[in-house]
Formats: structure tokens, C-alpha cells, sequence
């Protein structure tokens, strides 16, 4: 049993390792990585769901599940996170703070959309706070484009 625990050990002692190299890489954990990522396994959940279960995918010729429009979304997911990373480089480079937080923002707001868009797949009415929530972080986001210029 104790050959078994030092197994555990460094299993989780190694995920740790990777955690924070990631989370030091995107900026820290904080609330918006948080959000994003959040957002993130939602749409990708609610994408699975609407293939698997409703047949009602735009990404597939039949509306169902399929493995490479599983794998195209994982990747564009993994792309987000590194475009998070840049953003975080680029405000330490640059020595601001703002960049980062536009960027999570813009890729909230299309996280969200992609979530009322699979939503509405489902057929499920949406409440008018999340559509004004999009607005918002659509406004957010474009006063971070207008900033940089």
C-alpha cells in the first residue's frame, strides 16, 4: 500500500508542477482565467451535447457527434489559452496591465455567444440578463481595441 501512496504522490505532486507552470504562464489564476475556462468547458460540454444528444450540430454534415470536429475545438480552445499567454507577455514587455484582460474579455464574450448559440440549438429560450451580459463584454472588449490604437 505505501508503494502505492508514493505513486499518488508524485502523480499529484507532477499535476501540481504542471499547474502552476500553466497558471504562471497565463498571468496567475485569478477570476478571469477562472471565467474564461469556465466558459470554455461549458461551451465545450453544450457542443458535445447538441451533436450527441440533439443531432443538431452545424460543424458536422449529419448533426452528430463527430471525433474531428471534437479535436478541431479542442485545439481552438488550447489556441485561446495561447493567445492568453501572448496577451500576458505582451504586458509584461510592454509594462501595462490591460492587455491580458482585454483578451480574456474578447474570448469571454465569444465564449458566451457560442454558449447562447448552442443554447438556442436546444432550444432553450434565453434570459434577457445574459444577452445584456454579452453586450456589455462586447462594449468591454471593443473599448480594449479602441485603447491599444
Amino acid at each position: 500500500m505505501s508503494d502505492f501512496n508514493g505513486k499518488l504522490a508524485a502523480v499529484c505532486t507532477a499535476v501540481g508542477a504542471v499547474g502552476g507552470v500553466i497558471a504562471k504562464a497565463l498571468g496567475g489564476w485569478d477570476n478571469a482565467v477562472i471565467t474564461l475556462i469556465v466558459f470554455m468547458v461549458i461551451d465545450y460540454a453544450m457542443g458535445i451535447i447538441v451533436a450527441a444528444v440533439f443531432k443538431n450540430s452545424e460543424k458536422s454534415e449529419s448533426g452528430g457527434l463527430s471525433s474531428r470536429v471534437c479535436w478541431v475545438g479542442l485545439a481552438r480552445k488550447v489556441m485561446t489559452l495561447l493567445f492568453v499567454v501572448i496577451a500576458y507577455r505582451l504586458d509584461l514587455l510592454v509594462g501595462t496591465d490591460y492587455i491580458r484582460n482585454g483578451v480574456i474579455i474578447g474570448f469571454c464574450a465569444s465564449e458566451l455567444i457560442s454558449i447562447c448559440e448552442n443554447a438556442g440549438l436546444m432550444g432553450v429560450p434565453l434570459p434577457s440578463v445574459i444577452t445584456k451580459a454579452i453586450d456589455i463584454l462586447k462594449s468591454k472588449s471593443e473599448d480594449n481595441d479602441h485603447d491599444d490604437n
